[in-house]
C-alpha cells in the first residue's frame, strides 16, 4: 500500500511581502500629497487609485476606506517624531547639547523625508476627529516633553543659558516646522538638517551673547535670517508659508 499524501505545509502568517509593503508606502504617499493639496474632503479613493496606477477595487486590498487611510497616516505623522526623540533621550553618554542637537536633525531629516505628510497635518489639524485630534495634540506634548527635559538639563550642568525651557522649545519646533513648506527635493538634506540643528543648539547655548530670556517670537524672528539662508541653499523659494 502506498502511504496517503501528507497534508503540505500551512503557510506562513509572518510579515507582508515586500510588494505589499511598497504599494502600502506609495499609497500612503499619494495620499498624504493629494490630502494636502486638495483636503481630505477633496479627495476620494479614485483619486488616490488613480495617482498609485491602481483599480479602486485594488486599493481595497490595502486600505478599508478613505478615512481609515487618513487615520493611518495621522497616527504615523503624530508618533513617529515623539518615539525619535525619546530613544535620543534615553541614550547615555550624550550631554544636553548633543542630545538637543541630534533631536533637531532627527526632526528636521523627518520632515524632509515627507514634507507631503507635514503639511497635510498642519492645514488639518482644525478638522480631526475627536479620538485622532486627541491622540494628534498628546503626540505633541510628548515632543515638547523630551525638548524641555533637554534643555532643562543643559540649564542645570551650565551648558544652556538660564532661559524658559519650554518657551525656548517652542521656538526650536516652530523653526522646525518650517521645513515642510521650503524643503524641495535634489538639494543636500544631511547638511541642511545639520545646519539647522547647529541653529537650534544656538538659540539656548551659553556663550551666545543673548542676555534676555527668549519668547518663541523673539527666538523665531533671530533664526529666520539664517533660516532664509538655509532655504536658499536648499532650493527652495520661501514663498508657500505655512499657515498662522
Amino acid at each position: 500500500m502506498t502511504s496517503p499524501a501528507a497534508d503540505p505545509p500551512p503557510k506562513r502568517r509572518g510579515r507582508p511581502s515586500v510588494r505589499r509593503e511598497l504599494v502600502e508606502r506609495e499609497i500612503k504617499e499619494n495620499a498624504a500629497r493629494l490630502f494636502a493639496e486638495r483636503g481630505v474632503a477633496g479627495t476620494t479613493l479614485q483619486d488616490i487609485a488613480d495617482a498609485t496606477g491602481l483599480t479602486r477595487q485594488a486599493v481595497y486590498h490595502y486600505v478599508a476606506s478613505k478615512d481609515d487611510l487618513f487615520a493611518q497616516l495621522v497616527s504615523e505623522i503624530a508618533d513617529q517624531p515623539a518615539q525619535l526623540l525619546h530613544e535620543i533621550n534615553a541614550l547615555e553618554g550624550l550631554d544636553p547639547v548633543a542630545k538637543l542637537r541630534r533631536m533637531a536633525r532627527s526632526l528636521a531629516l523627518n520632515q524632509m523625508a515627507d514634507p507631503d505628510r507635514f503639511r497635510l497635518m498642519i492645514r488639518s489639524e482644525s478638522d480631526l476627529p475627536e479620538h485622532l485630534a486627541t491622540s494628534y495634540r498628546a503626540s505633541r506634548r510628548r515632543v515638547l516633553k523630551e525638548l524641555v527635559e533637554v534643555i532643562d538639563g543643559g540649564i542645570a550642568d551650565g551648558s544652556f543659558r538660564n532661559v524658559n525651557a519650554r518657551t525656548a522649545a517652542l521656538g526650536v519646533i516652530g523653526m522646525l516646522n518650517w521645513i515642510a513648506w521650503w524643503h524641495q527635493e535634489g538639494g543636500d538634506d544631511q547638511e541642511t538638517a545639520d545646519q539647522l540643528a547647529e541653529m537650534a543648539v544656538r538659540t539656548v547655548r551659553s556663550d551666545d551673547r543673548t542676555p534676555e530670556s527668549p519668547t518663541v517670537e523673539g527666538i523665531l524672528a533671530n533664526v529666520r535670517v539664517e533660516l532664509d539662508l538655509v532655504e536658499r541653499l536648499a532650493g527652495g523659494t520661501g514663498d508657500d508659508r505655512p499657515p498662522h
